[in-house]
């Protein structure tokens, strides 16, 4: 069995070799750029931001891996196979890492923490920045697979009123459900803090628009760790111009790096983490890896299979 890996330098890539050598020793790893490589041997692929058309180049390829939780990198490929099965990165590891970062950012943005950064660098004081008690603070998670369900396990431990909104109703202890387009306007009205974690799909792409923010309460915030293509950032800038919308923690973008001259940097209301959210080990990939390709090779069903019909 033949495995191409590109992601990450080639220092990186030594990474993937040694960990893959624990897993699964019988796998033999490759790099992308390898020109040893014959692409008739390759089965596997394990990618991120693949070259347009190089997939197609393997004319055995079995199966793509997402070596992180979306595919939305993948399928921009004009070129993809789209008959072979794609599987999404979610491991117990990266739910886990989401969940703290996502508890992380609303209890930032709660208890005032990008104001009393900005405070420090001028040295100054101010007792106010006392932030919002937890019991009159009202969280909603947009998209509760994986990663929003335990996000919302996660808030819902810490006393916040959660609510999740998704395509189909979600059974989660403690987090009221609401599903599909006529309950979003009623999720919006009862969210102070509202937290994306969607896939990114052509329904999806832009729905941190002009119209979502205004359905928010006044004074809400928003955190973004799904996908940059999540927010039109013209209309969060100018609800956050407005006072409408209060604060918010952005971690992915569209492009990435965020470019230097971004007015994204200098907005007082916006809190900025460069794509550090839920980025599992290379251990704990490769294990998902070496499972699912176990799993293939059984002809069992795969977890994170990626659904056309669904989008992710």
């Amino acid at each position: 069995m033949t495995l191409i890996v590109r992601s990450g330098d080639a220092v990186a890539f030594t990474d993937w070799h040694r960990c893959f050598a624990e897993v699964m020793p019988e796998l033999a790893v490759h790099n992308w750029p390898d020109p040893a490589v014959q692409a008739e041997d390759i089965r596997y692929a394990v990618v991120w931001e693949p070259d347009p058309g190089r997939l197609a180049s393997f004319p055995n390829l079995r199966l793509i891996i997402s070596a992180a939780a979306g595919v939305d990198h993948i399928l921009r490929d004009p070129n993809l196979p789209r008959h072979l099965p794609l599987v999404r990165m979610v491991t117990p590891e990266q739910t886990q890492l989401m969940g703290e970062y996502v508890c992380w950012a609303v209890l930032s943005l709660m208890r005032r923490l990008p104001a009393i950064i900005a405070l420090n660098a001028s040295r100054g004081w101010n007792s106010n920045l006392t932030g919002e008690p937890i019991a009159d603070t009202r969280v909603g998670v947009m998209g509760l697979g994986a990663m929003g369900s335990r996000a919302a396990e996660m808030l819902v431990g810490l006393g916040y009123a959660t609510a999740g909104w998704s395509t189909t109703q979600k059974t989660i202890p403690g987090v009221e459900s609401f599903a599909g387009a006529s309950a979003f306007p009623a999720f919006l009205a009862r969210t102070d803090i509202l937290v994306c974690l969607l896939p990114l799909t052509p329904s999806t792409e832009g729905i941190i628009n002009a119209d979502t923010l205004a359905l928010l309460p006044p004074g809400a915030s928003v955190v973004n760790a799904g996908r940059g293509g999540h927010v039109v950032m013209a209309d969060l800038i100018a609800g956050l111009d407005s006072g409408h919308i209060k604060s918010a923690m952005l971690d992915v973008f569209t492009p990435e790096p965020l470019p230097q001259d971004s007015p994204v940097w200098e907005h007082p209301g916006i809190f900025v983490t460069p794509h550090v959210a839920s980025f599992g080990s290379r251990r704990a990939r490769a294990r998902h890896i070496a499972s699912t390709i176990a799993a293939f090779e059984r002809g069992e069903p795969l977890v994170g299979l990626y659904d056309p019909q669904r989008g992710y």
